[in-house]
């Protein structure tokens, strides 16, 4: 959520940041009649609490009529204290309400717009010349390491199986993940994967999103898209050291429900319900965290030129941001089966909005608590199967294999068809 003061101060900022999401004003100002109303509410209660003390003070110095009069009129107080505390709690829930509402504010810079509105950075790298390329399923079932079909057979569709060097190049892909995160002084991490609800909604996953999350009713827990979600809970009420970025690299197997893309990207294991990922998650002081989102791409790019795969980086608009994010950089990589770029990354910088949700803080130089920024970044995904397969394919079906993924593998340069 974003700070009520900024939004007081300035809140054409935050009409223009809807505006360029595409999204209503009207959400500001009602947030700003929500807390207008709570501070109304509030400010009522707390004159009649003074009042109130005040007669109790005067009740063993009175007699007579004087004290018959205060024993009345505090009688009256006692029911309007208790309606002004009921006012306060109705009025601090219509806010919180409103204040969940909200979406962060885009950074100064972001493009505006939609979907399609994004802005090309950079295309990095070399599209390989495929006559007739082969697409990734096709390729990973001659390798025998993709099974979709055994997928769908157990679980359903978007479900698959990596056997083999499937997993083997998985398993490989992460760990190299893993080991670049450590070299660059990230704390790895495997988290739960089920939490509670208030960490989803505390990351602002329960929002606009909500039709994306798996819920376990019976015990009111929801299995994370991503491990942003039990990182950035991770230090839930907490104040933080934060001299430097605490970094983590978190590594976990992801669900979504893919709500809405009933015949989309069917084909493969591009959009699937379950995949495994590693994700950077940074802790900073916000003005240190435009210069931490750019380290954070930085970081996703290195691993994308280790494994030589082509891609571009692309500057996501407004509109297509997600409620938490005031910022986000995609790297898509090239897919020649379909002669397009495709998402395999994303870095988000949410300032300070989710740990305003979360309550999670650091001193400053004069020892006051204030609020941390938060920020997350892509580092290797089930989906960079899809690029790297289908980029390093050779004319008889067979894959070569990137140099920092032979080693898990089994030291080889190339995958052969299994006939």
């Amino acid at each position: 959520m974003i700070d009520l003061r900024l939004l007081r101060d300035d809140p054409d900022a935050a009409r223009a940041s809807q505006r360029a999401r595409g999204e209503s004003e009207e959400a500001v100002d009602q947030l700003l009649r929500a807390d207008e109303a709570r501070r109304a509410a509030v400010q009522r209660f707390e004159a009649l609490r003074a009042e109130q003390k005040r007669l109790g003070k005067q009740m063993p110095k009175a007699s007579g009529a004087e004290k018959a009069e205060l024993l009345a009129r505090t009688k009256e107080l006692a029911a309007e204290v208790k309606a002004a505390e009921t006012a306060v709690t109705e009025a601090e829930t219509a806010l919180r309400l409103a204040h969940l509402a909200l979406p962060n504010l885009i950074e100064e810079g972001a493009p505006h717009g939609g979907e399609d509105d994004y802005v090309v950075l950079r295309e990095v790298g070399e599209r390989p010349e495929i006559p007739e390329p082969k697409d990734h399923l096709e390729l990973g079932e001659r390798l025998r390491a993709i099974d979709v079909e055994r997928g769908a057979k157990v679980s359903g569709s978007r479900f698959y199986y990596l056997t083999g060097v499937g997993a083997q190049l998985q398993l490989g892909l992460l760990q190299l993940a893993i080991s670049q995160a450590v070299e660059y002084g990230f704390t790895p991490v495997i988290p739960p994967v089920l939490v509670k609800p208030e960490s989803m909604e505390g990351t602002g996953f329960l929002g606009a999103h909500a039709s994306e999350v798996y819920r376990l009713e019976a015990d009111d827990l929801f299995l994370v898209g991503t491990s942003e979600v039990p990182l950035a809970a991770y230090h839930a009420g907490e104040i933080l050291d934060l001299d430097q970025p605490i970094r983590y690299a978190g590594w976990s197997s992801c669900f979504r429900r893919e709500a809405g893309s009933y015949g989309k990207d069917v084909r493969g294991i591009l959009r699937v319900h379950q995949f495994d990922k590693v994700e950077m998650f940074s802790f900073c002081r916000p003005e240190q965290a435009h210069d931490e989102h750019l380290r954070l791409l930085a970081w996703e790019e290195e691993m994308l030129a280790k494994v030589e795969i082509p891609y571009r980086v692309i500057d996501v608009a407004a509109g297509d941001l997600g409620s938490s994010a005031a910022r986000k950089y995609d790297c898509e990589a090239w897919v020649p089966s379909q002669g397009r770029y495709r998402e395999v990354t994303s870095t988000s910088n949410c300032t300070t909005f989710q740990a305003r949700r979360l309550n999670i803080r650091y001193r400053d130089e004069t020892g006051r608590p204030q609020v941390a920024a938060t920020l997350n970044g892509t580092l290797a995904t089930t989906r960079w199967l899809i690029p790297i397969l289908e980029n390093h394919q050779q004319p008889d079906g067979s894959v070569r294999v990137p140099k920092a993924l032979q080693p898990y593998v089994g030291g080889r340069d190339v995958l052969n068809t299994v006939r």
